[in-house]
């Protein structure tokens, strides 16, 4: 099979075993078994085989390939396309047509990366190098060349073409220059900081000193250039200031080795509704968020934590003009997400991930160690905010980094906008209740809170993290760390109720991230935040850890 087929082939049964777990249109309604096993009969009449799909789903495409030959061979991405049209209701053809491109446009990112992969590798090596000390733009793009665990198409960026994908996209490694524009004074509402030292004068972006008496000056990411550039009362700089590169998130570049700069972009990731503009309410709550989990870190010394700064922000009340500077502690710095990442310029073709070399670097050579120990730290931390404080934190494996220097390793958390807390228990604990812009971080429904605790901590930041790296002693590994975590609350409500939804459960909560952030409407699904949309259940890998 040719590279373009064996990616599209590859792509294909990530959308189908998508589809089954979170059982779209009841597609499982179409699983049958003989003697062979069981197996997926397609929208065609053919039938696609499949295996236990552990550890976050019942069935899923046996590998390799996804079919038995005597079926005809692995699906195509066109025959699950035809499968999901048919199990699709009448009303979700938007969203079903939206998917479609949403595929087609994976693909065709897929198969950049593919031919740009030699190029990245040569450019990574020399920069990365082996040894200490690795800048942290370094693990940023080798994150990015990780597919997400569980959304299918997270390589699209949607209305993007492949030249902006390659002067933009981590996974590039790009580099380019920052776009700034005059934006209105009266509309601008600025974080207590104030601008931060090395931001451009006038005349460095070519616009006259005298706009300042009216007008503050905005970062605004080239591709949103032109987007914001038409907002009435907007002037955009004629000459870019200060090389950027970006980071795994993609709209935030990095602008100094511990300096980050989050922008709006105009695309959609992980979704057609996750769009990567900025609501500007969510910058001051990020900031508040910050805020809350320093205060609770001054109350638990002994957590191995660190917040990233984030109280600097700006915004002029529209989707497309704002900014947020995120400050990082000094140390190495290692996106969990790159963690599974493999190391360019591997010695004689030995394929080595970024935790064999942090494990060679800092845990004696032995990689469970250091899962063992980002664990200890990751759940004694999420444990600690739900039991105590009644806070769940939505930090995947993107939004959390390893800090490496003086001392034990600690935990880095940024970008927390999406928190869930509970006013009671915050009030119980003493800590004053931030006030939130958006007020769906505020419940104080404790199944809400764990919900997010599963399928963010658990999931996301602890369980694939593991399994992609030691399959076999992932479970037990994540079991005994959560068990840990717990054992010193006791018999604390919270306590038992996080037990009870996870060690105890029969089954585990899963996002149906498919379904609310492309596929359905929120008028049908009723969301009110399509990153907290659940429904999905698998098998629960905490009590049957095979």
């Amino acid at each position: 099979m040719t590279v373009a087929g064996e990616l599209e082939r590859r792509l294909a049964a990530r959308v189908l075993n998508t589809l089954l777990r979170e059982n779209y249109g009841s597609i499982a309604s179409r699983v049958t078994r003989d003697r062979r096993g069981p197996a997926l009969v397609l929208a065609s009449g053919r039938r696609v085989r499949l295996a236990p799909g552990w550890p976050f789903q019942d069935f899923a495409v046996r590998e390799p390939g996804g079919a038995d030959p005597g079926d005809g061979g692995p699906p195509g991405l066109g025959e699950v396309l035809q499968t999901l049209a048919a199990v699709a209701d009448p009303a979700d053809a938007p969203g079903v047509a939206a998917f479609e491109r949403e595929c087609r446009d994976a693909l065709a990112a897929m198969r950049l990366h593919h031919e740009h992969r030699d190029e990245l590798a040569a450019r990574l090596t020399a920069a990365g190098g082996p040894g200490p000390g690795r800048a942290t733009i370094f693990y940023e793009t080798l994150a990015a060349t990780v597919d997400h665990p569980l959304y299918p198409t997270a390589r699209c960026r949607r209305g993007l073409t492949a030249a902006e994908l390659l002067a933009y996209a981590p996974e590039f490694a790009p580099e380019f220059a920052l776009t700034w524009a005059a934006v209105p004074r009266e509309r601008v509402t600025l974080g207590a900081p104030g601008l931060p030292p090395w931001w451009p004068g006038w005349a460095d972006v070519g616009l006259d000193p005298g706009l300042a008496r009216g007008h503050v000056l905005f970062p605004v990411h080239p591709l949103t250039l032109p987007l914001a550039g038409r907002i009435a009362g907007v002037i955009p700089a004629p000459a870019p200031y200060l090389t950027v590169r970006p980071t795994l998130s993609m709209r935030t570049v990095e602008v100094g080795p511990r300096t980050h700069l989050k922008l709006p972009l105009p695309t959609s990731t992980l979704g057609l509704r996750n769009r990567r503009s900025i609501k500007p309410g969510t910058l001051r709550d990020t900031a508040l968020a910050e805020s809350l989990l320093r205060e609770v870190l001054a109350r638990e010394p002994g957590l191995r934590v660190v917040p990233a700064g984030e109280q600097c922000h700006g915004h002029a009340g529209h989707e497309y003009l704002g900014w947020l500077v995120r400050e990082l502690p000094e140390g190495e710095i290692v996106s969990v997400a790159a963690l599974l990442a493999e190391l360019p310029g591997g010695r004689g073709g030995e394929r080595r991930l970024v935790l064999h070399d942090l494990a060679d670097r800092f845990a004696g050579g032995d990689p469970a160690a250091l899962l063992r120990d980002y664990l200890a730290v990751l759940l004694e931390w999420n444990v600690t905010l739900f039991v105590r404080y009644g806070i769940a934190l939505e930090a995947h494996q993107q939004n959390l980094a390893l800090v490496f220097g003086d001392g034990p390793m600690r935990l880095l958390v940024k970008d927390n906008d999406g928190l869930l807390a509970s006013p009671a228990l915050l009030r119980a604990a003493g800590l004053p209740v931030p006030d939130f812009t958006d007020e769906r971080m505020l419940t104080d429904d404790p199944h809400a809170l764990a919900d997010l605790f599963v399928t963010i901590t658990l999931h996301l930041a602890a369980m694939a993290v593991a399994y992609g790296a030691l399959p076999e002693r992932a479970a037990p590994m994540v079991r005994e760390a959560l068990s840990a975590a717990l054992a010193p609350f006791g018999d604390d409500p919270m306590a038992r109720l996080l037990r009870a939804r996870t060690l105890e459960a029969d089954r585990l909560v899963g996002k149906s991230m498919l379904i609310a952030g492309t596929l359905v409407d929120k008028r049908r699904t009723g969301a009110r935040d399509v990153n907290k949309y659940y429904g999905t259940t698998g098998p629960n890998y905490l009590r049957f850890p095979s």
